[in-house]
């Protein structure tokens, strides 16, 4: 017997045997009841008709775009013949090295973990035979498939693309880190326990499910921690203006004097505005009115069956061209600085376009927070954009008016299915643990709906016909034409953005025609974003006008410690330094409606 089985008492095997029959069963039978609550949660809304079966035109096209993987290398029998002995032999060699290691003798791995990945850390992966053979072997398996999708020179692009994508999230999905019985921890857990943790993750699943309407709404945090105005979205304000799009809300100041221009901020509709206005030691909102800026925020409705002819042009008219014309009447100054964040972005990219066109110069400088404006380097996202995708989707539209929010949330999270699904779907129903309380991922699942108009129009002229970028796309029956916004902007992407790639946003600082300041953050789309300067998080970087190629910029580039905040202000302050008395709110012409953050917020999707 080693040193390791006289200490644990016995062998290895001892770590999987019931010490509790009785509660075991006891368990096991709550488990048979709690999921029976569950498939009932997902059934009851089907046969309702509340939600629509979808599952079956993703298939289809999963399978059609892989079957054309296949088409490729069946075609040629000789690299098929050449792909199929790749497969072999990397099962064959797993099976030499693991006689050699049964018997005793020196092994090495025939497959290992990427570096940083965080599946396989558990000892026993490597120590347990068993485990160590299934984890390579599932590794020489999903490496090969994904080496078929690398290799497949007969596919167009697009088809590529979806393909590498659904491999990888097949391959996320089929990790034997995920399941009780083929991951130690998770096994000796449930041992342990007596199949507690099992017990308390269906109970779970059933609630997310239900949660989900129908559809599993994976938790990502502990929901009950955390109420919008409560302890999130905390900076006073007033909704001083309010319309069937959007609420106007204006912030209290907390300076004697501020900056004679004001800052409309633009946030995306695809989430809450009150990612900007999190905690009070992270809100970018709070932190801006301490700097002295006289800060304006559109706050856009959570749209329903009412709101499904809302398209780019009304969030253009009566989103920021409304909030234009309320910041007047309050500040008397038409002069503005605005921001705008991911979509919101967007829009505003298109309004500067428009108001170009027709001499409107309200707006005097603006800011883009991960926001692309040419679409051809858009990332994984494109892998749900194609004409007979968006067809399918703009059928499913129709029916209601809207787009659910959890599908738009779903689209997200895949794109970082190894850090945004299947952890939590271990910790949550295999351990049965609550996740964290986090502030940040509570916002990310306070998803919000899209109207059909608005949301057909970005697919198509943005994602798919790239439309803005090529100087062909029209609003309110005007060609816009980026080079007419003179007008000077600081850029910003994040270097590890999923959802705005770092050189997608490099790149489309060029179709402005002004001074353009691009400026890259570390971190995602949202933490190299969100990032008060008194965290000391992350770093940023400065350089030359964005030509050429994101690296090579880079590579020449200034890295600078910490948040970008401070160089946005100081930039802004070298627009126009002019200062001002404090501003009230409403400016003695304007009511306020209600306190911030306003009822929109509030509207659950």
């Amino acid at each position: 017997m080693s040193e390791k089985e006289k200490t644990s008492g016995g062998g290895p095997l001892l770590n999987y045997i019931i010490n509790n029959p009785e509660a075991f069963a006891h368990n096991m039978a709550n488990i048979v009841e709690q999921f029976g609550k569950a498939a009932a949660a997902y059934v009851e809304p089907r046969e309702k008709g509340a939600v629509k079966p979808t599952l079956a035109d993703e298939l289809t096209e999963v399978t059609k775009t892989l079957a054309k993987v296949g088409d490729w290398w069946t075609r040629d029998p000789q690299r098929y013949l050449e792909a199929q002995t790749r497969l072999a032999t990397g099962y064959m060699d797993l099976w030499s090295q693991a006689m050699r290691k049964a018997m005793g003798e020196e092994a090495r791995p025939v497959a290992e973990p990427e570096p940083g990945d965080k599946r396989f850390t558990d000892p026993e992966w490597r120590e347990n035979q068993f485990y160590d053979v299934l984890k390579q072997a599932y590794l020489i398996s999903t490496r090969w498939a994904q080496g078929l999708v690398d290799e497949a020179h007969g596919l167009d692009e697009h088809t590529r693309h979806k393909a590498d994508f659904y491999v990888r999230q097949i391959a996320a999905a089929m990790s034997p880190s995920n399941y009780v019985l083929t991951n130690p921890e998770l096994m000796r857990e449930t041992i342990s326990s007596n199949a507690e943790n099992l017990a308390r993750g269906m109970r779970m699943l059933a609630e997310d499910i239900k949660a989900g309407g129908g559809d599993l709404k994976i938790r990502q945090s502990d929901t009950t921690k955390f109420k919008v105005g409560v302890n999130l979205a905390l900076t006073p304000g007033k909704v001083v203006h309010e319309n069937e799009v959007c609420q106007i809300i204006q912030y209290e100041p907390t300076t004697e004097k501020v900056l004679k221009r004001p800052l409309l901020i633009v946030p995306p509709w695809i989430n809450k505005y009150y990612i900007l206005d999190l905690t009070p030691e992270k809100s970018f909102i709070k932190w801006a009115v301490d700097q002295g800026h006289t800060v304006f925020v559109i706050s856009w409705v959570n749209p329903d069956e009412r709101h499904a002819g809302k398209s780019f042009e009304h969030y253009m008219r009566e989103g920021i061209f409304e909030a234009l014309d309320v910041v007047h009447k309050v500040t008397r100054v038409k002069e503005v600085n605005a921001i705008g964040y991911c979509v919101g972005g967007t829009l505003l990219a298109v309004t500067l376009a428009y108001m170009a066109a027709v001499g409107d110069d309200r707006i005097r400088s603006a800011t883009l927070f991960t926001t692309q404006v040419d679409f051809q380097n858009a990332g994984d996202l494109k892998v749900f954009v194609d004409e007979e995708q968006i067809r399918i989707l703009e059928e499913r539209m129709k029916e209601r008016g809207f787009l659910e929010g959890s599908k738009m949330a779903a689209a997200f999270n895949s794109l970082r299915e190894n850090d945004l699904i299947w952890p939590y779907f271990v910790n949550n129903y295999m351990r049965g643990k609550e996740p964290f309380p986090f502030d940040l991922l509570f916002w990310n699942s306070d998803s919000t709906r899209m109207p059909a108009a608005n949301h057909s129009f970005y697919l198509r002229n943005c994602y798919l016909d790239n439309t803005l970028a090529k100087g062909a796309m029209e609003v309110a029956g005007v060609k816009l034409d980026l080079k007419k916004v003179t007008i000077p902007i600081y850029n910003l992407a994040t270097k590890e953005d999923h959802i705005a790639p770092a050189k997608s946003v490099f790149h489309g600082s060029s179709l402005f025609g002004g001074p353009v300041k691009f400026v890259m953050s570390g971190s995602g789309h949202i933490a190299g974003v969100i990032n008060h300067p008194t965290r000391n998080k992350y770093q940023y970087w400065t350089g030359g006008p964005a030509e050429g190629a994101l690296e090579e910029w880079t590579r020449t580039a200034t890295e600078t410690a910490g948040s970008w905040w401070p160089d946005w202000h100081a930039w802004i302050v070298e627009q126009d330094p002019t200062m001002v008395k404090a501003r009230r709110i409403g400016g003695g012409r304007l009511n306020p409606i209600e306190d911030a953050p306003g009822r929109y917020v509030r509207t659950p999707a």
